[in-house]
């Protein structure tokens, strides 16, 4: 079938994105989806770091791609070796497809899919094929997603589905933002009522962590951000207290609002600089965790002996460090309880057609979540 979708031919455009336009909006034709696949309409995709970062360059993919991995849409066919999704379906996508067969995924670590992750470096579906044609050029997939379209094919082990009457942008939402994290606090940092959190980056990702320290009960959570709009914003969704990481005493700030440091601290904003705050501010016996994703050469260096002798934890969270089968059901639940009022991540709409001049909005930090838009 023919249909419209953003494709990546080269990384390193110089913004304004909106000038350069490295996202080239073309007419494209997607195969049948395959044995274990899924062809979805896609109704709402959000503009996230991990795009900008194929953008920039700075997280080398193979090309042209096309980009996109939050996604909401509706099952619109399924390959015949597919069960539990059935056509009219409202889906999420998750950007690591489970394969469920490999050590990873039978030891409770979807995440970590060994399948799942070599086809998402090699810009395949799990099935290792490649289902989107521009002419006779065959188009890499996003990590196993390519959402910045009308119509996607996608692994079914990518997709899990949500109730029909949650909104497209709220849904979308769910599938980066709110796994990666609530899921960094809930399953990565082990977060219980009474823990102090503190949260480094306030992008839409850090602002679900937020969210979801306040979901269990943690107490105090500071948030830090150079924003500081984005502080009041931190404040609104559960924050008892906030900084912003360039004052000069921040770590001492921090330490004495919080009693000598907190007991987990999570790192949103991808940066080493911001990783080292955290670390800084993770009191002893505590936990640090950084689901940021920095540069892929960038380097950060720790006292072994710190480690030891203050019985520190410093850990990585990819996809929320959990299940989406699982998860994704229990934080909508979540949601619907009004627990984490995440249509509040939601900071505009656009069209496919703006979709550069949303990377703009991305990169200048400007928002929390805009969403790419495919409601008629």
């Amino acid at each position: 079938m023919r249909t419209r979708g953003a494709i990546l031919v080269v990384e390193g455009a110089g913004r304004p994105y909106a000038i350069s336009r490295p996202l080239k909006i073309l007419d494209i034709e997607l195969d049948p989806p395959g044995p274990t696949e899924a062809l979805v309409r896609i109704g709402a995709a959000g503009l996230c770091h991990s795009d900008l970062s194929v953008i920039e360059g700075n997280r080398p993919r193979p090309l042209p791609m096309l980009l996109g991995h939050e996604a909401a849409g509706i099952v619109v066919s399924v390959g015949q070796d597919v069960h539990g999704l059935d056509v009219g379906d409202h889906v999420i996508t998750t950007f690591v497809p489970a394969c469920r067969l490999c050590e990873s995924c039978r030891s409770g670590r979807p995440a970590l899919c060994e399948p799942g992750n070599a086809s998402n470096v090699a810009g395949t579906l799990l099935s290792g094929e490649r289902r989107i044609h521009l002419g006779d050029r065959v188009i890499n997939h996003h990590v196993g997603i390519s959402a910045f379209a009308e119509y996607a094919v996608i692994s079914a082990k990518s997709l899990v589905k949500v109730p029909a009457a949650l909104p497209f942008d709220v849904a979308a939402a769910f599938g980066c933002a709110v796994i990666t994290g609530v899921g960094a606090a809930i399953n990565a940092a082990q977060v219980e009522p009474g823990m102090a959190v503190a949260v480094i980056g306030l992008g839409g990702v850090g602002m679900a962590a937020v969210m979801g320290a306040r979901a269990v009960g943690a107490s105090p959570i500071v948030a830090i951000d150079l924003n500081p709009d984005k502080l009041s914003i931190a404040a609104e969704f559960g924050a008892t207290a906030t900084f912003q990481a360039s004052q000069p005493d921040l770590i001492a700030a921090v330490r004495a609002t919080t009693a000598g440091g907190v007991d987990a601290a999570l790192e949103m904003a991808g940066s080493v600089q911001a990783l080292n705050i955290a670390w800084a501010i993770t009191r002893r016996g505590g936990t640090t965790v950084t689901s940021g994703l920095p540069r892929s050469d960038s380097m950060a260096s720790y006292s072994p002996a710190q480690l030891v002798a203050e019985e520190r934890i410093l850990r990585g969270s990819y996809l929320g460090s959990g299940d989406p089968t699982n998860d994704v059901p229990k934080y909508i639940g979540w949601y619907q309880q009004g627990r984490l009022p995440v249509e509040r991540l939601i900071s505009s709409h656009l069209l496919l057609d703006d979709i550069n001049s949303g990377m703009d909005l991305l990169a200048s930090a400007s928002g929390l979540r805009h969403m790419v838009s495919f409601e008629e």
